[in-house]
């Protein structure tokens, strides 16, 4: 895997056939991954935002992805996962950005995520990117884990973000 910062990368929206490397990164990147059945749901819901971060020579090598839905007047954002070679690269902090310009652009006022409360990276992370905890979810998690619920406000120009 080329994990070079000069490389270009795109978003585009998930298939079918990015299934199975979807389905690996998800099983590298998380102690409890989402199965094949959830990413293949989300495939398909209308309301539903499934985006890759890929390469934009080979359309190849997916270093990323960020799901999230439009839900009345907010967006829940509930995964967002760059494969570990391309940790630290900013993949995660444009993968939100084009999360909050798509809300900007649908007039949604605030977008919503929940982050494990053992996961100081990614909370550390969305809260350099304006995201404030709201409460805590107590167990949200299967396996019993509180969840931090964050909240970003979007006013104004969603390209200032």
């Amino acid at each position: 895997m080329e994990t070079s910062p000069e490389m270009a990368w795109s978003l585009r929206p998930a298939t079918e056939d990015d299934v199975a490397k979807i389905l690996e990164i998800e099983n590298r990147a998380h102690k409890h991954p989402w199965t094949e059945e959830n990413i293949r749901a989300e495939l398909v819901k209308p309301y539903s935002q499934f985006l890759l971060f890929t390469d934009d020579e080979k359309d190849q090598d997916i270093s990323g992805y960020i799901v999230f839905w439009f839900m009345f007047d907010e967006c829940h954002i509930l995964n967002v996962v760059v494969d570990l070679p391309y940790r630290g690269l900013g993949f995660a902090k444009r993968m939100i950005h084009r999360a909050v310009q798509l809300s900007g652009q649908k007039n949604i006022k605030k977008l919503l995520l929940d982050v494990r409360k053992t996961n100081l990276p990614a909370i550390q992370l969305y809260q350099r990117l304006n995201f404030v905890i709201t409460h805590i979810r107590k167990g949200f998690y299967s396996d019993g884990e509180d969840a931090y619920q964050m909240a970003f406000y979007l006013e104004g120009d969603p390209l200032q973000f």
